[in-house]
């Protein structure tokens, strides 16, 4: 299975994500932990890629798309992979395309993680974190017993700054106007599923899981 998730912050792809790992036995490409282990390890690339970062600027595709065909080169990605968070726009899919034919591997599958933009925000910007012990709740799904004060500990909760509703805003218009079209541009090469994100995590899974085999 070679597998691209598609899906909105706060869709909940990451936890299918984990959850697929697990089951399939293969391995999530995620193009931003690439990106810090070739900048740590000092690479061509990663040099290259600092070059941009320093500069205050977006990575430019053709250094990502490098990392990702080195990672898909190696052993582990044979028998299949998840790319996850790439690609972000239809000119990266059809740049990827290409690669992945290079490589005798194309993908098999692109599955969309379905969620309505009222309930993501609701998702996002009504996350709560411990300021002592880190535990994460939801005013609207899972609220602390007492307002504003954690459950396990007894210390403040607080909403970080990136959950806040204006980022939250600008994270999801980003989203709609360069990423949801891959949703048309994978349904035309009809490898695309999609599935509805909201409810159990278990028995989403579940439906994920019967239309991949």
């Amino acid at each position: 299975m070679r597998l691209v998730l598609l899906g909105a912050p706060g869709a909940g792809k990451g936890t299918q994500a984990k959850m697929l790992i697990d089951k399939f036995g293969i391995p999530q490409i995620s193009t931003g932990d690439i990106l810090r282990k070739h900048v740590a390890d000092g690479t061509a690339l990663g040099k290259e890629a600092k070059g941009f970062m320093d500069r205050g600027e977006l990575v430019a595709d053709s250094v990502v798309i490098g990392m990702v065909k080195d990672r898909l080169s190696q052993s582990d990605c044979k028998a299949g992979f998840i790319l996850d968070g790439f690609p972000r726009n239809t000119a990266q899919a059809a740049t990827l395309d290409g690669v992945l034919e290079s490589l005798g591997m194309p993908l098999t599958r692109a599955l969309s993680v379905d969620v309505d933009f009222d309930i993501l925000m609701k998702r996002l910007t009504g996350r709560r974190t411990c300021k002592g012990c880190n535990q994460m709740y939801n005013v609207f799904f899972s609220a602390s017993k007492a307002e504003g004060k954690c459950d396990k500990c007894g210390g403040d909760l607080y909403q970080r700054d990136d959950d806040k509703e204006d980022t939250i805003k600008k994270r999801l218009d980003v989203y709609k106007a360069q990423t949801e079209p891959l949703i048309d541009y994978y349904g035309k090469k009809g490898i695309l599923k999609r599935v509805d994100g909201v409810g159990d995590i278990n028995a989403i899974f579940s439906k994920i899981t019967t239309m991949l085999s």
